[in-house]
């Protein structure tokens, strides 16, 4: 008979094959998943427990403002005060660092890194279909695919009871999240890899998704609204003023203001000399689209919650006949999953989301690059908005934020089978829905966690040991 210490030795041996990146079939590539099941089974996953030496959420959040613009802390505060679930969406790190150190399967895929619902949207590809799909890849990192699922998950669940959901359905949302992910995982296990990476969820379908016909007309009116919203008829309009024959940023503070000064004309030195890097970055026959722009102002713009502080621009370029483009250049700083998955292989961290980016989304902005200024901070280009379609999360209710959960559980599970082997995933996922109620039981455990830690945090506002903005642009 076997002891437990060379059962336990068997199946690290085998879960170590897990990483074997030689060519195999793929039922040999689904018996390792279903091995890893074995040594890690998904009940492991359900375990939430804060440690006793837990770091004091308010001082991670502090420490999280090394860097960032003084002036803009307190609007960043003001939009994390607003309710737990925006309270969560501005503190990734503090689940890196709750998720970080817990069991893990080992697996690594390219994560999102802050896979919470409103990461997740409808936009418009190069060939301008519109799609749905991740968003936001500012901690983007080669790191256990179940840090991103759990992230999402719980997610759900502040959602859920920011809108008054009920209970039972909060649980079945996040539940529905792991699902969808389980599913299309194991679509993806029976599929090439080339058409895994060709594969796209289509707005369309993914709007009639819900079986509430007020919701899709509303969906079908955005959208329809969205399609205009370009540039040129709409943002440019919207965002500029002519002042003496010359286009200029509009200043909306808090959201988008003007440096003054010295600082001013420091900062747009910079800009444009950053843009010579950035040009760098771009496929040969965007270098060339570029090159008939011109920049005529940049401001700063306040955009997101977690990234609030860090500084954001925005630039405004002309081309003759004034045909704009608007670009964003937003600073990008070490990946808070780095402490527990290992650091980049890139040194600049602009790269490091691009490159996350062009491996996890189905299409990306062919503007999309990198750069660095003159004082060592490192910078993701990309354009402003151009046919974006926002989701509605207060909108739903319990039937509907179930839906919802499903279709991104589902989208996630793409984001990842690009990097991931599907068929490892697939065989640990299993066909039974263990895996869902693990997720569900970690979420419900999360959020609780969650809004405790909102409670210290609306605390250490009362008591002045922070200092909120009352107008923070949100």
């Amino acid at each position: 008979m076997e002891t437990n210490s060379s059962q336990s030795e068997k199946k690290q041996i085998d879960t170590a094959r897990l990483h074997d990146n030689t060519v195999s079939p793929r039922d040999d590539r689904r018996d390792r998943g279903k091995i890893l099941h074995e040594a890690v089974p998904h009940e492991l996953l359900a375990r939430f427990k804060p440690e006793s030496n837990r770091p004091d959420p308010i001082e991670l959040i502090e420490q999280s403002n090394v860097g960032r613009r003084p002036e803009l802390i307190p609007i960043r505060y003001g939009r994390m005060l607003v309710s737990p679930f925006t309270f969560y969406r501005g503190t990734a790190a503090l689940f890196a660092s709750d998720v970080g150190e817990s069991f893990v399967t080992k697996v690594k895929v390219q994560t999102c890194g802050d896979a919470h619902l409103l990461n997740f949207g409808a936009f418009a590809t190069p060939e301008r279909n519109i799609v749905f799909d991740l968003n936001d890849f500012d901690e983007t990192l080669p790191a256990p695919w179940e840090w991103d699922v759990k992230r999402l998950a719980a997610s759900f669940v502040l959602a859920g009871r920011n809108n008054d959901v009920k209970p039972k359905h909060c649980q079945q949302a996040a539940e529905a999240v792991a699902r969808g992910y389980r599913l299309k995982m194991l679509e993806y296990s029976k599929m090439s890899i080339l058409d895994i990476w060709y594969d796209r969820f289509d707005w369309s379908a993914v709007a009639q998704n819900t079986s509430d016909p007020r919701l899709q007309k509303r969906i079908k009116d955005k959208t329809e609204k969205a399609i205009k919203r370009t540039i040129q008829s709409y943002y440019f309009p919207k965002m500029t003023e002519e002042r003496d024959g010359d286009y200029h940023i509009k200043d909306t503070p808090p959201a988008v203001y003007h440096l003054k000064g010295r600082e001013a004309d420091i900062f747009r030195e910079q800009t444009l000399k950053a843009f010579e890097l950035y040009k760098q970055s771009l496929q040969d026959d965007r270098q060339r689209l570029f090159d008939r722009y011109k920049m005529v102002d940049v401001a700063i713009k306040v955009v997101g919650i977690g990234s609030v502080g860090t500084t954001c621009a925005v630039a405004l370029m002309l081309a003759p006949d004034a045909e704009p483009l608007m670009l964003q250049l937003k600073e990008a700083r070490a990946s808070v999953l780095e402490a527990y998955a290992g650091h980049s292989e890139f040194k600049n961290h602009g790269q490091r989301v691009v490159a996350g980016q062009r491996i996890i989304q189905s299409a990306s902005d062919i503007f999309l690059g990198w750069t660095e200024f003159d004082d060592g901070k490192h910078y993701y280009v990309r354009q402003l908005r151009d046919t974006k379609v926002k989701l509605e999360p207060d909108l739903w209710d319990g039937p509907r934020l179930v839906e919802s959960a499903e279709v991104m559980g589902a989208v996630l599970a793409r984001a990842h089978a690009r990097s991931g082997d599907a068929a490892v995933l697939s065989g640990y996922l299993g066909e039974e829905t263990t895996f869902e109620e693990a997720i569900g039981l970690f979420s419900i455990a999360y959020a609780d966690q969650a809004e405790k830690d909102y409670e210290l945090f609306l605390d250490a506002v009362r008591k002045g040991r922070m200092s909120a903005a009352e107008d923070c642009g949100y």
